[in-house]
């Protein structure tokens, strides 16, 4: 029987350089954790769905690497609230 890990996830909201979307957009894409990426429009140029196996791995990936790609200028977290339900 296999048993599934519990994994945590967080959503990163992503401010760039003005036509820096597509390079970070790949630069994320090869984060193993980084689970989904899209380009936005309106406020925030990139959004992305980041999946460790605990919030101290999360911490790290945002830390260091995610906000030290180059041309990154501001990231906002997100943390889902589990308990209030959804999908």
């Amino acid at each position: 029987m296999i048993i599934p890990i519990a994994m945590e996830s967080l959503y990163i909201l992503i401010n760039c350089d003005l036509g820096a979307e597509i390079e970070i957009i790949q630069e994320l894409a090869k984060i193993p954790e980084v689970v989904e990426v899209r380009g936005t429009y309106g406020i925030y140029d990139i959004f992305a769905k980041v999946q460790a196996g605990n919030k101290e791995i999360l911490e790290e990936i945002i830390t260091n690497k995610i906000r030290r790609i180059s041309r990154v200028r501001s990231t906002v977290t997100l943390t889902p609230i589990m308990s209030q339900g959804g999908r």
